[in-house]
Formats: C-alpha cells, structure tokens, sequence
C-alpha cells in the first residue's frame, strides 16, 4: 500500500524536529545567548551586544568560549582594543576572570607587552601576581620584555619580586640574569628596600630596644 505524499513529509518533517532538539552541545550552543554575545564582541558590534547585555542581565558579560574559556575581556584584551576593555569592565565584567590556560585579561595584556592594557586592568583591581599555567606573573613577564614603564605600574600595585615561577626564578633573578642592563634590577631593588635601610625622622617613634 502506497503512503501518501502529505504523510511522507509529516515523517520526514518529525526527523528533521528530532535531529533538531537532539543537537548535540557545540551545536545548540550556536543559538544560545552566550554563543550571540562572544560573537558579537568578536565582531565589534556594539550595538548587539549592549543589547543583549540590557536584556538578560549583566551576568552575560562573564559568561566563556566552551573551548576556550575566554571571556569576552579575554577576547577583547587579546586584540589590544582598550575602549572595548573600558565597555566591558563597566558592565560587570571580571577582571580576575582565568582561561582553560589560566591566564587572566593582566596576564594576556602584560605578555602582549599591552601597557595601556595593563595599566588600566591594574587600575580596575586585577590582582597583580596571578600567574599562567607556567607560573609566570606579569612582572616576570615585564622583565622578560625589559619593559621599565609597566614594571612600575605592577610594582606600584605590590607586586611580588620574589614570587618564583614553575622553574623557581622570580623576577628579581631573571632582572639579575640580564647582563645587558642592570636597570631592571635597580628598579626592583629600589621598590623593595629592607625597612632597615629606610630612614627614620626625628618625630618618629621607635618602640623596643636601642
């Protein structure tokens, strides 16, 4: 018996809805909230993603690449766009946020050699000695690059000389290594003197023994 044409097509139309709702993860994640807003960010778009921001929730703006686990600060630090940093970090975003690598947006930025990146995430709370999955923190890395301005700004922040990496050298051994300029390692001398040698006026008061 020959089955009609409209009840082959209610078949073939009840596969098609079954594969559908049987996406697996990575596809269904195309049409997911997360996956529009990622994308809109790497696209620039900012219209789409305030958008999309407003109306459901600031919670959005954390949300990570299921491969990745970039956020959208990772995603934007990593093409060195500033403003687009500025948008996020204003929304909510995290700044401490950590990849499937380990890297917060400070560690991308310093590694970038990004100062403008660094300085500001710096400025917004990122916590200076988080490290990669090699230990390595930005100041190690701004010693690396023999870069002096951003070396300051992470000092100034508190940044821990002496923190080692997963080889067990600080910044402050890797500065003493550098036989082509000692000023690497005057700088971070200098920002962490013995209290020993710093001076005391004379309306200061000095409790214990003499």
């Amino acid at each position: 018996m020959a089955v009609p044409v409209y009840r082959k097509l209610s078949l073939a139309f009840a596969v098609l809805l079954g594969a559908a709702v049987a996406l697996p993860g990575p596809a269904a994640a195309q049409f997911s909230d997360s996956f529009k807003f990622l994308e809109a960010v790497r696209k620039k778009e900012g219209d789409k993603a305030t958008e999309l921001l407003d109306e459901k929730g600031s919670n959005l703006v954390n949300t990570r690449d299921s491969t990745s686990g970039d956020s959208a600060l990772h995603i934007v630090t990593q093409r060195r766009d500033l403003p687009w940093m500025q948008f996020l970090v204003a929304k909510g975003a995290n700044v401490n946020a950590r990849n499937v690598k380990g890297e917060t947006p400070l560690v991308i930025a310093a590694n970038l050699n990004f100062f403008e990146g660094v300085e500001f995430l710096v400025g917004q709370g990122a916590k200076v000695d988080e490290s990669n999955s090699t230990g390595e923190t930005p100041l190690i890395t701004s010693v690396h690059n023999r870069n002096i301005a951003m070396l300051r700004v992470l000092l100034k922040a508190g940044a821990n000389p002496d923190r080692t990496d997963n080889s067990g050298r600080s910044a402050r051994d890797y500065a003493r290594l550098d036989t082509k300029s000692d000023t690497l390692l005057k700088e971070l001398e200098a920002a962490a003197k013995p209290k020993s040698q710093l001076k005391i006026g004379p309306d200061v008061k000095v409790f214990g023994p003499k």
